[in-house]
């Protein structure tokens, strides 16, 4: 049956005799072996069967077909069952698909258009990408049977398969070259910064291109040399870049200035710091309007140069820090008041708190009060200097001051005058420098040889004020007085090492504008040898030593007392101005003292007596005895 089949297609072919001949077949369940000598019968190929192909095919036309498609028919079908025809010079043999590339396929011409229905092997070099991320991507494009491998060295992968999937993945590899085809672009830039155009370009492409996707990657480049731009990239992406730089690139509607700030009252390094600190903690959206700020120590100024707007308000800080600094005024003065001296002079003239201490005299200069002495001086003076209270307390201080000096009660060691800038340290030092030994060596000779060291010794004032208000003021004191008890000489020769006393007082205080306070509380405790005679008869020899002299031994202590008072100065000008009030108030100071004493000694009852004289019949009593002082009075 199967062969009367075969013999009824034979003879049933249509041939129609041209270059290509066609035929008409029409058949229905034919053994693919009966197919296999039917289209080597019709094309007049050989056709070696190695491998016996089992099933049958069906196949339907409706027009006819080439003679030469019917091999194409074959393979199709030989493929469904896993084998494939390959041509070994006239003879095609059949053979497993997954052996055909060891079989002689045929090996195509890199870059020749491929035809046919056989498989062939040709080698497609890849340009612009990775040999195996191209064949990753096209893998999927060839029959399960195909051959594919890579050669990294020239960057080309080989494939066996047939024509026509060969074909489609040129054309896709082909495709790909094109897209991701890199160039290099140089463009060179006129009017923008290079540097900063490189930044903004760099941020706009990474919102352009995916940066995860390779054929999408820009490069861009700087070039200080040329002043260019490089740009890596296709072809399409470097015409996005050129587009970009063609609108960036012009001349800026923002003009730079500079500006110098000449400073009248602070310091431009300090400004310069601080200008320094609040740039660096601004944002700026473009980096080009940060401003650029330096110090000229030399004309003392702020040198600036950026965008107006910025420049502007960095006039205004300038501006606010600028302004002329508070000064402080400060008058010392430094007291040594005896204790036992001050309580004599209190119980003898009545004070109820005679003593050496800050609340002592306090206490003592309320008997010093007199408000009908200070409504004489100017009403200007009084204003400036705290009021008609602040002057009147300051009066009645002084004038308590004064009158112990003047009575041998204190001494005043110094009163210093320093003028501060707020927030600075200022300090006086008057003093003396003396030399103390500080080691000994012996020498060769057996001689020794003694090393000094230089010391000074004096008084020293520290003072830093610091102004919250223009009535109030901190003051950082420190006071520092030191002094040689004992210089170690001995008849005009040094025997001894120099002794010296050291007294400090470091403390802070809040004080008004004009006010003064006392501080106190160093205290020195020493013996006092006198010795005391009567005039005349004391001179007498030997007599008068035992009976009209004395020589006694008293227990001594004496206070340091500082007092400070400020004077808050905010603008220079009025410096001066302050300086002729203060010698207004020295001049009311010594006119108050001379009043006010002179009511004191009317108070005590004293009006018309000596005290002088008093104090000196006191002494002498003290000395030689009552009784011998009266009955030398009374012969008097």
């Amino acid at each position: 049956m199967k062969l009367i089949r075969f013999i009824f297609l034979t003879f049933s072919l249509v041939l129609v005799l041209s270059a290509r001949e066609q035929v008409t077949v029409n058949f229905s369940n034919l053994e693919i072996t009966d197919f296999i000598k039917l289209v080597s019968k019709i094309t007049n190929k050989n056709i070696l069967i190695n491998n016996k192909v089992n099933g049958t095919v069906d196949f339907v036309s409706s027009t006819p077909v080439y003679d030469d498609e019917l091999l194409g028919i074959l393979v199709s079908v030989l493929e469904s069952k896993g084998f494939t025809l390959v041509q070994d010079g006239s003879l095609y043999q059949i053979v497993r698909s997954t052996e055909a590339a060891q079989n002689n396929v045929k090996v195509v011409k890199s870059g020749q258009r491929l035809y046919g229905s056989l498989m062939v092997t040709q080698a497609i070099a890849i340009k612009g990408e990775n040999v195996d991320i191209v064949v990753a991507k096209i893998r999927y494009l060839i029959s399960k049977t195909a051959k594919l491998t890579t050669m990294k060295e020239s960057n080309t992968l080989l494939i066996t398969d047939y024509p026509k999937n060969i074909e489609t993945v040129k054309k896709v590899i082909k495709n790909i070259n094109t897209n991701n085809q890199v160039i290099v672009k140089i463009i060179p830039i006129k009017f923008t910064e290079t540097k900063k155009l490189q930044a903004k370009l760099i941020e706009i492409s990474k919102s352009l291109f995916n940066q995860h996707i390779e054929l999408d990657q820009v490069k861009i480049i700087l070039d200080e040399n040329t002043n260019s731009i490089i740009v890596v990239a296709n072809k399409e992406n470097v015409k996005i870049i050129e587009s970009l730089v063609e609108k960036l690139d012009v001349k800026s509607n923002i003009s730079n200035s500079v500006q110098i700030f000449n400073l009248k009252n602070s310091d431009a390094k300090a400004v310069l710091a601080s200008l320094t600190e609040i740039i660096s903690q601004q944002t700026y959206a473009d980096p080009s309007l940060k401003p650029n700020i330096s110090a000229s120590n030399e004309i003392n100024a702020i040198i600036a140069v950026g965008e107006p707007g910025v420049i502007k308000s960095i006039k205004y800080i300038i501006d606010e820090l600028d302004i002329e600094n508070y000064q402080v005024y400060v008058q010392a003065r430094i007291i040594n008041i005896n204790k036992k001296n001050t309580e004599s002079l209190g119980v003898k003239y009545g004070f109820a708190a005679g003593e050496a201490s800050s609340s002592g005299l306090y206490a003592m200069s309320a008997n010093f009060g007199s408000s009908d002495l200070t409504t004489s001086a100017s009403s200007a003076v009084l204003d400036y200097l705290g009021g008609i209270g602040a002057v009147a307390n300051g009066l009645a201080l002084g004038a308590t001051l004064d009158f112990l000096e003047t009575h041998g009660a204190s001494e005043t060691i110094s009163s210093p005058s320093i003028l501060c800038l707020n927030n600075k340290e200022s300090s006086i030092y008057v003093g003396k420098t003396i030399s103390i030994s500080d080691g000994s060596t012996t020498g060769t000779a057996g001689l020794p040889t003694v090393s000094y060291k230089r010391e000074d010794v004096g008084l020293t004032l520290k003072i830093k004020p610091r102004v919250s208000s223009f009535d109030k003021v901190t003051l950082e004191a420190e006071v520092i007085l030191e002094d040689v008890t004992d210089d170690g000489i001995d008849g005009g020769v040094a025997v001894r090492e120099p002794e010296t006393s050291k007294q400090e007082v470091k403390t802070q205080v809040i004080l008004r504008h004009g006010e003064s306070i006392i501080i106190g509380g160093l205290v020195k405790n020493y013996e006092s040898i006198s010795k005391s005679k009567i005039p005349l008869l004391g001179d007498i020899p030997f007599i008068g030593e035992y009976l009209f002299s004395s020589t006694s031994t008293s227990d001594q202590q004496d206070n340091l007392i500082v007092i400070l008072t400020p004077y808050v100065v905010d603008k220079s000008e009025k410096l001066s101005q302050l300086q002729k009030d203060l010698g207004v108030l020295a001049t009311m100071q010594v006119e108050y003292d001379k009043n006010v004493f002179k009511k004191i000694k009317e108070k005590a009852n004293l009006e018309g007596s000596d005290i002088n004289n008093s104090e000196s019949i006191k002494k002498n009593k003290d000395i030689i005895g009552v009784d011998k002082v009266d009955n030398i009075l009374n012969e008097n």
